[in-house]
């Protein structure tokens, strides 16, 4: 009986208080709102014959969120630097684009890679074949003897790999 009002009952609950903390009211069109959010989105969700998510591995979860705030924190800082004129390669600043193959094709797992490289300061994703499962990225701070095809798939695939797949 619940799973026919709620089908996905924390889709439901997030987007009930997301429209709370958005309308920041709890006036009665407020809630208003927000139920008829979190009661017709998991609905929608049901009609477009949305698989569910199984995150698998809670302690690597917490490991890459770890590993992406230190990995954003350190890019805000070099991109800062880059900005400034304080270049910290020493040399020319060179921006470019990398090809990365991936292993992985979880959809669930490439939006939250794209996520994480987009929102991390000076990297870019560009595009990504279905096909053959190669992702470009634009780099802003290219420099020699960078290997991010080593990078994104140890510090991020895999991980996302181990809780997606």
């Amino acid at each position: 009986m619940i799973r026919a009002v709620l089908p996905h009952p924390i889709l439901s609950l997030g987007l009930f208080g997301a429209s709370l903390l958005l309308s920041g009211s709890t006036a009665a069109p407020s809630l208003a709102l927000a139920l008829l959010m979190a009661l017709a989105a998991p609905q929608i969700m049901r009609v477009l014959d949305v698989e569910p998510v199984r995150l698998r591995k809670p302690l690597t979860w917490l490991s890459f969120a770890v590993v992406v705030a230190r990995d954003v924190i350190r890019s805000n800082w070099e991109v800062a630097l880059v900005v400034l004129g304080l270049n910290p390669s020493g040399g020319k600043r060179v921006s470019g684009f990398v090809h990365i193959p991936l292993e992985m094709r979880n959809r669930y797992g490439l939006a939250v890679l794209a996520v994480v490289i987009t929102s991390t300061p000076g990297t870019i994703w560009v595009e990504y074949e279905d096909a053959t499962g190669v992702l470009l990225l634009h780099i802003l701070d290219l420099q020699d003897g960078d290997d991010w095809a080593e990078r994104i798939k140890n510090r991020y695939e895999r991980r996302l790999m181990e809780i997606f797949e």
